[in-house]
Order: C-alpha cells, then structure tokens, then sequence
C-alpha cells in the first residue's frame, strides 16, 4: 500500500518510513498540504499521515478538502502532540510517536479501506442484479421500462419521434423442449448478444420476459427502425447455436410500433404494447420477419 505523508520534520518523517517499510508498505512524501491534495487526487494514495500540529495543514483545511473532491475513501491518520483530536480525522496518533503503535493503527486503517472497497463492490453488485438480467446481461423488465420512460420524457421535450422494437425468438419452446434447458439457455445468451452488437451502442435494450427482447429506438421512426429489426433478424439467422454436440439454427421475429409525434398523453406501456402485438403478427405470419405499424 502506498501512504502519503505529509511531517514537518525528518526525525518523525525517517520514523514513519521505518515502520511502514517494515510493514511492507510504500511512503511517498508530500511537501506542502497542497501537494499532498494534488496526489490524493491524482489516485497515488488512499492513506494519509499527516502531523496536525503543522499550521499549514490546519489552516489548509486538507481533510475537507479531500472530502469534497468525491473521491474513493481516503483514510486520514492524524499526529498530533496536543489532547484534541481532529474532529475529521479517521484516527488520530498522539506524539512522540511509537512504532508498534504507529504499526496497529496503520493495519487498522488498510483494514478499514478494504472493507470499504468490499462493501462498495457488494453495493454495486446488488446494484447490478436490481437493473440487469442474469442470464442475457441486458436490462431486466422493470429497468428497460424506467429507461424506456425517460427516453419518452425526453423526446416528448424534444419534439422527436420513437420507436419500440419487440423481438420473440421462433420455435423456442420447440427447441427448449427439443434439447435441453441448456441450450435454451444458450439460444437466449446468444440472441441476446447479436441483438447488443446489431443495435446502436446508445440504444435502449431489454430482456422483456422468457424469450422475448424488447428496444426503445429515441429519434427513429418508421423505415429507418424497420431497417435496425432487419439487421437484427439477418444478424441471428447468420448464427449457429452450439452446445455440447447439438448445433442449431435461430431466427426471430419482430415488430415495430413507431410514432412520430410524442404528445402529453402518450405514455410507454401503450407503446410497448403496441411492438408487442407487431410481433405477434408477423409471427402469425410465419416468423423471421418484421412487422411494422405507424402510431
């Protein structure tokens, strides 16, 4: 771990890079407390030692200031030689300095960072499972419908149109039953993956439920979001599903419900409801196809 540190004097400075190179640990020196926040800033330490009895780092207000950058937690270890504490400060160390102490608050800091780190990830996790689906990687129902929401709030604001793309792959009950829950899942996986790749990067995408995919087109309308389903249903029938010894072919079939005026009533549950139904035609139609209708 690299720690920041920021003594007025060598003897305590010598001290403290002792201990830390003992503990396998690196120090980079701060000469001033704004040298100190330009290199917490620029991510070389998330520990810091600083001697709170220097004028400069009180008047300089570091820890705030690092605070205030929202930044990854940077844990602040403060020597003082007064009673006091730093109110701020993450732990405070009361001179002259022990380095068996000085070792155990060192270990308790790097310990609190990495807790930090672990919660974080976990949150991010739990984040993830609320928006994306397991299996496909693509927003799950409730989030494709609250992203879907704003991309209509927007264009309704904008003036512009949108466009909803409703995509079921054909067969896939056959073919689930045929060979396996295993390949079903593949099948998803892989349809799910030539649908990102065949879309726009910025588009809107979702797994809407089993097999069935759903995409919110902002600022297309009608021939040109036909095109984007046609891109996708070539991209699909172009792919080979293998899994194990087993290797089939998929299509989809599509159907695209786009509006050009986005007026104060209109709303996303319609819309998509709409796409829904296109879908439906064209695979009463026979499938691998896209069915279009204007709102």
């Amino acid at each position: 771990m690299k720690v920041l540190v920021l003594t007025g004097g060598t003897k305590d400075r010598s001290f403290i890079q002792s201990a830390l190179e003992k503990s396998g640990h690196q120090m980079i020196h701060a000469g001033s407390a704004e040298q100190a926040k330009r290199l917490i800033e620029a991510g070389e330490s998330r520990f810091v030692i600083a001697d709170f009895d220097l004028p400069e780092v009180q008047n300089y207000d570091l820890i705030r200031r690092v605070r205030a950058l929202k930044l990854p937690p940077v844990y602040f270890l403060m020597l003082t030689s007064s009673e006091s504490d730093s109110v701020e400060a993450d732990d405070t160390l009361h001179k002259p300095l022990n380095a068996a102490e000085l070792k155990a608050r060192i270990m308790i800091g790097q310990r609190f960072l990495s807790l930090g780190d672990s919660l974080s990830q976990a949150r991010d996790q739990i984040e993830n499972l609320a928006i994306y689906d397991n299996l496909t990687s693509l927003m799950n129902r409730s989030a494709f419908h609250r992203t879907a929401q704003g991309e209509l709030e927007r264009a309704r604001r904008a003036g512009s149109p949108v466009s909803l793309i409703a995509l079921d792959i054909d067969s896939f009950k056959f073919l689930n039953e045929k060979y396996g829950v295993q390949m079903g899942d593949e099948i998803l996986r892989v349809v799910s993956q030539t649908i990102r790749e065949k879309s726009r990067p910025y588009d809107c995408i979702g797994r809407w439920s089993g097999d069935e995919f759903i995409i919110a087109l902002a600022g297309v309308i009608g021939t040109d979001a036909e095109k984007i389903a046609t891109r996708i249903l070539s991209g699909v029938q172009s792919t080979r599903v293998t899994y194990k010894d087993n290797i089939v072919n998929v299509s989809v079939s599509a159907g695209v419900a786009s509006a050009s005026y986005i007026s104060a009533s209109t709303e996303i549950e319609p819309l998509i409801e709409q796409a829904r139904q296109a879908m439906t035609r064209a695979k009463e139609a026979g499938g691998d196809q896209v069915n279009l209708i204007y709102l």
